[in-house]
């Protein structure tokens, strides 16, 4: 059995730090994991797709359509974008901050809350997090944050230990990113369900 995570945002936005997070984590309970992501655009503000598969026999570290188990998405025109890949029975989780795209920025076509709209009709369970309260609490650390919620909802095949003992080895940011990632359990307490 093989489950498949992926984290989409835009550049700068710690979308490949979560995804390595995420597989650290797993590694650290024994499991056997692969990655990938697609980072050519990161700087310019781009698209940024991370791909995390945890499981037993794993013979490509890209998800296949319509199977990712969550998707936790730090932009939500990017959570668009990436939506096939979601299991029909998957998670979604969604930063309702939006990082408009460079190639957008003389337009006024970036509707938010179009967007969060079509999002929860296509997924009725979703998790919005509001990103402006975030932030304003966790500054550059809405990513760990994000996994917070994600860790909290039971939707990966390891506890918060190991995902708070995993941040805990980081080299920079330790105390703000283990900061973050209570908040986004605490947040994720108070509007995730049984899924």
């Amino acid at each position: 059995m093989t489950d498949n995570y992926m984290i989409a945002g835009v550049g700068g936005q710690g979308t490949v730090l979560a995804s390595k997070l995420i597989a650290a984590a797993a590694m650290k309970r024994g499991f056997n994991v692969r990655t990938t992501e697609t980072i050519g655009m990161a700087q310019r503000g781009g698209s940024v797709v991370s791909h995390v598969r945890v499981g037993d026999e794993i013979f490509s570290p890209l998800i296949p359509l319509g199977s990712a188990r969550a998707l936790i998405a730090l932009e939500p025109a990017e959570a668009v974008r990436y939506l096939p890949y979601l299991s029909a029975q998957g998670m979604l989780i969604v930063c309702d901050g939006a990082v408009k795209p460079v190639a957008d920025a003389r337009s006024g076509a970036y509707d938010t809350e179009a967007i969060i709209g079509f999002l929860l009709t296509q997924v009725p369970g979703a998790v919005v997090i509001q990103g402006r309260s975030f932030r304003e609490q966790v500054g550059k650390t809405l990513n760990v944050a994000l996994l917070g919620a994600a860790v909290q909802s039971g939707v990966f095949p390891f506890d918060a230990g190991a995902m708070r003992e995993t941040i805990a080895e980081m080299p920079n940011y330790r105390e703000q990113n283990l900061a973050s990632f209570e908040l986004g359990r605490k947040t994720g307490d108070e509007r995730i369900g049984k899924h």
